[in-house]
């Protein structure tokens, strides 16, 4: 998985200015592959649907995925007779690639992308992206499966679709309801960040982005739409659901690993200048006893029944300290990853030796308690033992928590500016990479199909020129995100 994203959480979403000239507030992707036929009509009823009903300068771009028919003709002559329309030309397939590398270099606030069949009924376009303009939501998907989408196609197709996203919520704790649904959008300034996360350069790219969006806590806004299957799609079922599968597989290990940065996507509570202001208020509070307690609940049980086995051939006070050990280095991993939030290994040493300081204290509590047991009844029945510890567990719990939360893992988070710069990386050991990222030529893997890329015949990958020459972009700028040269071609 990639972890190379640029320091710091992400600033406050807020409503984009209303727009009277330059640059396109929207920018429309549409990846294409051998679509010779489909492509024209789909552009000018896409145009035609935007020009009347958009109250936005928009863009539609053409991702040409490397087609070998007449599509890349098609485009240019499109490019050429409507102005509001790009043609990009990517010598590489894969549907992922094509959308990272044209969201990369776009400078439009609000990037999306339907499939050139337009199964999605475009009324829903407005609804899409309207809550990434007024600074409501992170990301918003058409959703198929809500319960006022109207949907018509086979019992194949529906099958595949709901048993896919059953795999994701079983394996992935997806809370997303439609994954696949080839209409999305995404603010300019989380996919900046988010993209250097996602690895896919397949039909996979927009499950791993969700679900690494909504892990860090980004608002995905879900639209229920009219959708009519295509039956000429071209898409290879069980290849694409093959690479899904293996995709799952290497997102889910890269979380259960904690080898993902997500805390550098996170967002400040709300964007309220009060909320901003707010100091010596504990973060997460409320989040941190929950996941305590089941941590801690677990962990007794683990312990008791170490103990009880323990017991079988050593004495109490053996059994005790060893089942507290080793229950021990299983809580402070377990609180560290699960509580705190605590990702990747930097500081896991320290924090395994912060937590057997605990532990001593926890060991001399409960040894205590079975010495003062002993000493009023020279032999006590098991479950006495038991009920014993288990008190004296309640009270080292409270104890554990407080010292975890002001000592093991305190709370280390800088400051953030609220221009999209940051005072220092990330918290609980996270990397920092002080200092701005580099810029430098973001499409490397792609041509030029047709005329430059923007409205004033330059094209800028971070373009801070205003819709009415005074727009200022505080998203942050990131190194340019380029396409894997390696992965092989995906079948479209």
């Amino acid at each position: 998985m990639r972890t190379d994203s640029s320091p710091g959480t992400l600033p406050a979403r807020e409503h984009l200015p209303a727009a009277t000239a330059g640059t396109p507030v929207l920018d429309v992707v549409i990846p294409v592959y051998n679509e010779e036929k489909d492509l024209q009509p789909c552009v000018r009823r896409l145009h035609d649907h935007l020009a009347r009903t958009f109250p936005y300068p928009f863009r539609i771009t053409i991702a040409d995925n490397a087609s070998t028919d007449a599509t890349p003709m098609v485009a240019r002559r499109l490019a050429d007779r409507i102005p509001e329309v790009t043609s990009f030309r990517l010598e590489q397939k894969g549907r992922g690639r094509a959308l990272r590398t044209v969201w990369s270099a776009s400078d439009a606030p609000v990037l999306a992308y339907m499939d050139v069949d337009l199964s999605t009924d475009l009324n829903a376009l407005l609804p899409l992206v309207a809550p990434l303009i007024s600074g409501h939501s992170d990301l918003a998907i058409g959703s198929r499966l809500a319960r006022s989408s109207r949907v018509v196609r086979g019992p194949k197709r529906e099958f595949i679709s709901r048993a896919y996203n059953l795999i994701l919520r079983g394996s992935l704790q997806a809370r997303f309801s439609d994954a696949q649904c080839g209409f999305k959008a995404i603010r300019r300034d989380v996919a900046q960040v988010l993209l250097p996360l996602v690895e896919d350069t397949g039909w996979f790219f927009d499950t791993e982005m969700l679900v690494l969006a909504e892990r860090a806590g980004l608002r995905i806004h879900e639209v229920p739409v009219d959708w009519v299957d295509d039956p000429d799609s071209t898409v290879h079922i069980v290849k694409t659901a093959t690479d899904d599968l293996r995709g799952v597989w290497r997102v889910g290990r890269a979380l259960a690993t904690g080898s993902l940065p997500l805390d550098r996507l996170t967002r400040p509570f709300g964007d309220d200048p009060r909320d901003r202001d707010l100091t010596d208020v504990p973060r997460g509070l409320a989040r941190q006893l929950v996941g305590f307690c089941v941590v801690g609940a677990l962990s007794t049980l683990f312990y008791l029944l170490l103990y009880s086995g323990f017991r079988l051939f050593a004495g109490s006070q053996t059994a005790n300290a060893l089942a507290l050990l080793v229950s021990a280095v299983a809580n402070t991993a377990a609180n560290r990853r699960l509580t705190f939030g605590v990702r990747g290994r930097s500081g896991a040493v320290r924090h395994q030796a912060q937590g057997l300081v605990v532990f001593g204290i926890g060991l001399a509590l409960t040894s205590g308690s079975l010495a003062a047991l002993d000493a009023a009844n020279s032999d006590p029945a098991h479950s006495t033992e038991l009920a014993v510890l288990i008190a004296a567990n309640l009270a080292a719990t409270v104890l554990r928590f407080l010292l975890f939360r002001a000592w093991v893992f305190p709370d280390r988070r800088e400051p953030t500016t609220y221009d999209g710069t940051a005072h220092s990386g990330p918290a609980h050991g996270g990397t920092a990479h002080d200092g701005p990222a580099q810029d430098g030529p973001a499409h490397d893997h792609m041509t030029f199909a047709t005329k430059a890329y923007g409205t004033h015949g330059t094209h800028n990958t971070h373009d801070s020129r205003a819709f009415d020459g005074t727009w200022r972009d505080a998203t942050l700028r990131l190194s340019p995100v380029r396409p894997h040269d390696t992965d092989p071609g995906d079948a479209r």
